[in-house]
């Protein structure tokens, strides 16, 4: 079976934030990549609509937020700061129910301890969104006052829709794209799409669509642009970026099985060069027409025509290529070494676990002293996530952390004896279940539950799969677990010094005992709320303020 390859094509990609992995993604895949990015993240010249969100939300007056990135998330919250105390903004979040827009924000609110409400699937457009937001909230949607965080830009349609059916809608801008600040590459990108030197264009963001026709207008160079895009293989990540590509009138060649970046370079590396020959011969008949149903058409409101890639083809799409398991270890990997939190790699595995295994649910539970607790999803359970626990060897999860052994149950998974039922936990309400240890130095550190709401078989690759996965996050929870411990010790340490300091200036200027000014920081601590390395701080800063003062 051949192996995905670009043959040698010249492909170019305009992606800004992950440029150094899509550069080195195509030319795994064998192409000549050419990488410009296209697009800069830059703060809002005001940020009032931001700071007048926050104090309406912390007076109680909206009954919704949408998030829509997880930049957004951490960006709004930098910006808050400066003028609210966090932990007030932080609680009214957590009065107020949530929705996001995929993994991303709703990873970066759970950091936050923020519960999330509402998420949606992919490939988390607008209409995803929209979708998950009136199944959740049903009728009260009608009654619900809500503020949107946007990001980039505006999506009106989003916005419109929205608002019809709420009672209340504002649009909190926190950041937003611009062009990049030197528009040499990119003006480079223009004359040599002009000049048929490129062979595929991969778009990941529809805004890369939006900047790349800015600069050939301002090259004067659109109609050029245009009708090259249009001779060679044109590849959108998913239905918004194809809908962005159809307004400029460039029909996309198809669309990847899952709008993720892999699958996307992936099968832009199986299916180019056929695509590039039918175009050159002037005979876009379509794939399917050859004999192999490689593309499935999906006739959409937003992008009609643009076919996507079947989740499985004769030729092995996505990961089922010839190398399966080169990309699986490369993805994996990625992932964990990812410099991110514990929290949000846990995600990330969570995500391509259930990519990888068909399962309705998927948990990750960490090992944290004498119980599991539950760290991350596939499902959004804002409520149980961080605060689930359950005691080793009680139920199915908690056998396998005590026997160190993965159990596999196809059916009836209630009946088994080693089932026991636990309050609010969502294994109690699947068919069949499939749990395996993570493993690390030898000893167990979590588990990893999938679980199914209707009988499953689980084959023995699968099991395999799962445990080999136990071990190689294992590694990653260890670590988290190591770093968290030395911080917390550092931080003792660095508390220590600072309120022993601050108890001899106290002794030097109050003639205190070390006991005396002791009591005198711990009982300012309790009248005052604060830590007592806040008092020491304060005591500290007062000193070097007053060393500081010039002399009259």
């Amino acid at each position: 079976m051949a192996h995905a390859s670009f043959k040698g094509l010249r492909v170019l990609s305009l992606e800004s934030r992950r440029a150094k992995e899509v550069e080195k993604l195509i030319r795994t895949y064998g192409g000549e990549a050419l990488v410009v990015p296209s697009m800069r993240e830059v703060g809002l010249e005001s940020n009032d609509e931001a700071l007048q969100f926050a104090a309406r939300l912390i007076a109680g007056e909206f009954d919704l937020v949408v998030f829509l990135t997880g930049v957004g998330v951490r960006a709004l919250l930098d910006i808050v700061q400066l003028h609210f105390d966090r932990e007030e903004f932080l609680d009214a979040l957590r009065r107020v129910k949530i929705a996001a827009r995929g993994a991303k924000p709703s990873t970066a609110l759970r950091e936050l301890k923020v519960p999330v409400h509402a998420i949606s699937d992919e490939p988390s457009t607008w209409r995803e969104l929209m979708s998950v937001i009136r199944e959740t909230f049903g009728a009260s949607l009608a009654e619900m006052r809500v503020a949107v965080q946007e990001y980039g830009a505006s999506n009106p349609e989003f916005l419109t829709e929205l608002s019809d059916c709420t009672a209340q809608l504002l649009k909190v801008p926190v950041y937003q794209w611009a062009l990049p600040e030197e528009l040499q590459p990119m003006q480079d990108c223009v004359t040599a799409l002009a000049a048929g030197e490129i062979n595929v264009v991969l778009f990941m963001t529809a805004v890369q669509v939006i900047h790349l026709f800015q600069v050939a207008e301002r090259m004067g160079m659109v109609a050029q642009l245009t009708e090259s895009l249009r001779s060679i293989v044109v590849l959108s990540i998913g239905p918004t970026t194809s809908e962005e590509l159809a307004h400029y009138g460039i029909q996309p060649d198809f669309e990847p099985s899952r709008p993720k970046m892999g699958f996307l370079v992936n099968e832009a590396a199986q299916y180019a060069q056929r695509l590039l020959d039918e175009k050159r011969d002037k005979k876009i008949k379509g794939l399917s027409s050859g004999g192999e149903d490689l593309l499935v058409g999906e006739d959409s409101s937003e992008a009609p025509g643009v076919r996507r890639v079947a989740l499985s083809t004769p030729t092995m799409a996505g990961f089922r290529d010839g190398l399966q398991q080169i990309d699986f270890l490369h993805e994996i990997s990625s992932r964990i070494a990812a410099a991110d939190s514990l929290h949000l790699v846990l995600d990330r595995i969570v995500i391509f676990i259930s990519s990888m295994i068909p399962c309705d649910s998927c948990f990750i539970y960490v090992l944290e002293g004498d119980n599991l607790v539950m760290r991350a999803s596939k499902n959004p359970h804002a409520d149980l996530v961080d605060n689930v626990g359950l005691p080793i060897g009680q139920g199915v999860t908690g056998w396998v952390a005590k026997h160190r052994q993965p159990v596999a149950l196809a059916s009836g998974a209630s009946n088994d004896v080693r089932f026991k039922a636990f309050k609010n936990i969502p294994e109690d309400h699947f068919e069949a279940m499939l749990c395996t240890p993570i493993i690390c130095a030898g000893r167990v550190v979590g588990v990893i539950t999938l679980q199914h709401r209707l009988s499953y078989k689980h084959g023995t690759n699968e099991v395999r799969l799962l445990s080999t996965l136990g071990y190689l996050v294992g590694a990653e929870i260890e670590r988290a677990r190591l770093e968290s411990e030395n911080s917390q010790l550092a931080n003792r340490l660095e508390t220590r010094k600072a309120v022993d300091k601050a108890k001899s200036i106290l002794q030097r200027d109050l003639a205190l005992s070390e006991d005396g000014a002791y009591q005198m920081m711990h009982r300012e601590s309790r009248q005052r709320r604060k830590s007592m390395r806040e008092i020491a701080d304060a005591i500290l800063l007062s000193e070097e303020l007053r060393r500081n003062q010039p002399e009259n």
